[in-house]
């Protein structure tokens, strides 16, 4: 069982799309708007978010970690879903937060399955044992050509300290794969998910993601799902 959210207004939104499609800017840009409305939000990532989620990233994303099993990928994602989720975003909700998370199941269904071609009734199997089917009221899906996200991606790397580059040794092929089933999972889903176009510029992007919300703002009549 879920606890019971204490302030209606709390909502978990996630932000979806292959790497460098601009997530992590959207949700900061977001968080500072909710802020200045006096809302109280929480951002987390993932995987990480919490201490032991954080040290799974490391294993996750480090370059070096080419040796790692496509399966076993899968079950460190969901080990530090899982931590997350219990640890950081459904306190968050039940405290009356909004929660911004950057990635959440929908991306190991993208990658591991999709990209990597894992069963995908084994994820769905995961989704409802680990995380209890827990998802976000609503999904942004920053869609972008595979390519610029790619190019983005690797530029990002070069001036980052520290290394989380091992998917941006992927294929071109591999994250095209990824984009369709990201797109795959939104058309399965159209009422949770909002695709937003990732060759738009940033404001334009920020904007469309205002409109979606304008619903759940409080005093538009907004209600917790």
């Amino acid at each position: 069982m879920f606890p019971t959210r204490q302030v209606e207004m709390s909502h978990f939104l996630s932000f979806e799309g292959i790497d460098g499609c601009g997530k992590t800017t959207q949700i900061k840009l977001l968080e500072n708007f909710l802020t200045s409305r006096g809302i109280p939000v929480v951002t987390t990532r993932e995987p990480g978010g919490t201490e032991v989620s954080e040290s799974i990233r490391q294993v996750l994303l480090a370059s070096k970690n080419t040796s790692l099993l496509p399966q076993a990928e899968l079950l460190l994602y969901y080990a530090s879903r899982h931590q997350n989720l219990f640890q950081k975003i459904l306190p968050s909700l039940e405290q009356g937060a909004w929660v911004l998370c950057d990635r959440y199941a929908d991306a190991s269904m993208a990658y591991q399955g999709y990209g990597r071609g894992l069963d995908l009734k084994l994820i769905s199997y995961l989704d409802q044992t680990v995380i209890q089917r827990r998802m976000p009221d609503l999904t942004f899906l920053i869609d972008i050509a595979p390519a610029e996200s790619l190019r983005r991606a690797l530029l990002r790397n070069q001036d980052s300290r520290v290394d989380e580059g091992r998917f941006e040794k992927e294929s071109l092929p591999f994250f095209e794969k990824v984009r369709r089933g990201y797109l795959e999972i939104a058309r399965q889903e159209p009422e949770r998910f909002r695709i937003l176009d990732g060759s738009l510029d940033i404001e334009a992007i920020h904007r469309a993601i205002l409109r979606s919300l304008e619903p759940l703002l409080p005093g538009n009549g907004s209600r917790s799902h």
